[in-house]
């Protein structure tokens, strides 16, 4: 069965890359490094907080 918390993690983690890369497409480059730097805290948090699932 699929664990329905890290794998909402990683839905979260992709929506924000590709929020990033949409922002850095229009030059807003701010918002481009907000979202990578927050989907980079997801995915730590994700493989730290459910590793043993």
């Amino acid at each position: 069965m699929v664990a329905l918390v890290p794998t909402a993690l990683a839905v979260v983690a992709v929506a924000l890359i590709l929020v990033a890369l949409a922002a850095m497409t229009i030059g807003d480059l701010q918002v481009a490094g907000l979202s990578f730097l927050s989907a980079s805290l997801v995915i730590y948090l994700r493989e730290t907080r459910f590793a043993g699932e």
